[in-house]
């Protein structure tokens, strides 16, 4: 009998991240693009392999190339098997982190700001599809409904 796949948020708070093996591994960039452009008004950066939604004006990003410093003498270069994305903040980082050291990591370029780098050759499409979904929403989240008012029920 076949195991099913656990949610990420779900895996992060009961720490069973080993439930890999029931999703496709190896996320690829195809799979990152895929993703991303389904989202309602994504746009791909032009100059890097990256992911934005137009909030108020400007781009905000929620998935990007890691830029790697290969050389320490040279500039940093995009990596096309590691990506950074958007977290909520730094609690959401730190469970992500603690969750699997296989997949999410980070580096000092990160302190303090909230977003978390993926191995995607580690991670299962399915896993990374709401990671990048949940990023999405960090930076474009739904419209608040506008709270309804009681109808004045005093005469007169």
């Amino acid at each position: 009998m076949a195991r099913q796949a656990v949610p990420v948020r779900s895996a992060i708070l009961s720490n069973k991240s080993a439930h890999r093996e029931t999703s496709t591994l190896m996320a690829t960039q195809e799979d990152v693009r895929r993703i991303a452009m389904a989202l309602p008004d994504s746009v791909e950066g032009e100059d890097r392999f990256s992911f934005g939604v137009l909030v108020k004006g400007k781009v905000k990003g929620y998935v990007w190339a890691w830029l790697e410093r290969i050389d320490p003498k040279k500039a940093r270069v995009p990596s096309s098997s590691v990506i950074a994305v958007r977290v909520s903040g730094e609690e959401e980082k730190q469970l992500l982190l603690a969750s699997n050291t296989r997949v999410f990591f980070t580096e000092p370029h990160y302190n303090g700001y909230p977003a978390v780098l993926i191995r995607l050759v580690e991670i299962a499409v399915d896993e990374l599809e709401e990671l990048i979904k949940d990023a999405y929403l960090t930076v474009n989240p739904p419209p608040k409904q506008p709270r309804k008012r009681k109808a004045d029920t005093a005469g007169g």
